[in-house]
């Protein structure tokens, strides 16, 4: 299978159903949020709560763009998807995947509403930072911005849902006037039409925002295994055609070739003749294939790393010089050599189908079997009042509108953080503080806290094990 040995070939195989089986538990956590409330208060059976839910998790990952599942990709160093010892790149599959399954189970099995987000992202520095220190030369970073960005969207996003949720219940109380929609769902009866309508919206927007938000991180962890396992294939995406990527790299040569290099910092001048190193690299293996409109199998990860870094490169200097007359380009020829990368990237910020269809289906089976603790915990358990119709409500909307901002921004961000956060928000609301079950939300804090610390010291440990053990 992809030109891999038998070995390899299991390997491959073995690797994407341990990321799948990561994705299944995702849906006990984060998918079961989604469904907590239309459950709860009876506005759908469970059944047809969460094969509604998977059908628009199904929806949110295959149209909901890559925006995250690349961010995901790009917060580990560009030299440990070109490493090709593929004893490495076992230890650092592994490492992801076991820390993220074993921190999710054991928080699933407490009924602790942990976030899959926090725990894949902690996975991921961890390797990376071992990675780091294997690499004493210097050359070997994590991309810290992205870090940056990532750590930011995870601490904030919480807060934010709280206070939304807060402002939600708020409004609803001075614009709907009907008593019921206000107190406790009774466990006996189905809520009124036009309540169930509101919830089963709320429910509808959370799982597909949920897909395209929380089903893409997996989708990113399926990409790196495939693109460290399997990179003759892929490492570009073979459905589009080569002649349309030599007509990007042989325009963006050409606008790097009109560009004045003294108008540009030292730092950028170093970095624009790297581009041109890149630009030169990718045109050569393009024109060299034996195939028509083929790049050599052996090759393709080569051409992939140039076209990263090329374009971050390029990123970094035009975001710093956005005054395209100081660096000798026209307006046009601005915008032509911006809109040529950025189609030139299609080539390595993709997805196969049956990548998104598996991410997709094991969210929902997730979901089916695992969703009646979390419910429980959202409903009962976070407040000292049970759940109500509004409240329900308000944390849903919160929920969708933040985590469907954060997918456009490709910012990764917890489902099951941000509609707890904003369950609480809604009980402070109804009852004050003193309206939260302080023993729910201790466990919420201090899985909010530990989580990234310790999944970084496992996946770490797992990976820097695997590595001198199989290398």
């Amino acid at each position: 299978m992809f030109g891999l040995s038998d070995g390899m070939t299991l390997l491959l195989i073995v690797s994407i159903i341990a990321a799948l089986a990561f994705e299944f538990i995702n849906g006990f956590h984060d998918t079961a949020n989604a469904v907590a409330t239309v459950i709860y208060t009876k506005s759908l059976k469970p059944r047809t709560a969460v094969i509604w839910s998977g059908i628009w998790n199904f929806l949110g990952v295959y149209f909901g763009g890559l925006a995250v599942a690349m961010a995901i990709i790009n917060l580990l160093p560009l030299e440990m998807l070109v490493d090709q010892n593929v004893a490495h790149n076992m230890a650092m599959v592994f490492a992801l995947i076991l820390t993220a399954i074993f921190w999710n189970l054991g928080t699933w099995y407490f009924g602790i509403p942990c976030s899959s987000s926090h725990t894949l992202l902690g996975s991921i520095f961890g390797v990376g930072i071992a990675f780091m220190f294997i690499n004493v030369d210097g050359n070997v970073a994590l991309n810290w911005k992205k870090v940056v960005d990532a750590g930011l969207a995870l601490l904030f996003s919480p807060l934010l849902g709280f206070g939304l949720a807060m402002l939600m219940m708020f409004i609803f109380k001075r614009v709907v006037k009907k008593k019921r929609f206000f107190r406790e769902a009774d466990p006996n009866k189905k809520p009124p039409f036009w309540i169930r309508s509101i919830l089963v919206l709320t429910c509808t927007s959370v799982s597909y925002f949920h897909g395209s938000n929380d089903g893409q991180k997996g989708v990113g962890l399926i990409m790196i295994i495939l693109i460290s396992l399997a990179p003759a294939y892929f490492a570009l995406d073979n459905s589009k055609s080569v002649s349309n990527m030599y007509g990007n790299i042989h325009a963006i040569e050409s606008y790097t070739n009109k560009m004045n290099a003294n108008a540009l910092s030292v730092e950028h001048q170093k970095k624009l003749a790297a581009i041109k190193l890149e630009v030169a690299e990718i045109k050569a293996e393009i024109e060299k294939s034996e195939v028509k409109d083929e790049i050599k199998a052996e090759n393709r990860l080569k051409v992939r790393n140039d076209i990263v870094l090329m374009s971050k490169s390029y990123e970094t200097i035009l975001k710093a010089n956005k005054d395209n007359a100081a660096i000798g380009l026209t307006e046009s020829e601005y915008k032509g050599l911006s809109k040529n990368i950025k189609t030139l990237k299609e080539f390595t910020e993709y997805a196969p189908w049956p990548v998104l269809l598996l991410v997709s289906m094991a969210l929902g089976l997730g979901t089916m079997i695992g969703w009646k603790r979390i419910v429980v915990t959202i409903g009962e358990k976070i407040g000292k009042s049970h759940l109500s119709y509004a409240q329900g409500a308000s944390a849903e909307i919160v929920a969708s509108s933040t985590i469907g901002l954060s997918s456009v921004f490709g910012l990764p961000v917890s489902t099951t953080h941000v509609l707890s956060s904003g369950i609480a928000g809604t009980m402070v609301s109804q009852g004050g503080l003193e309206n939260l079950q302080q023993k729910t939300i201790k466990n919420i804090l201090i899985a909010w806290v530990i989580t990234i610390p310790v999944t970084v010291v496992l996946s770490c440990g797992i990976f820097l094990g695997l590595y001198y053990l199989l290398g």
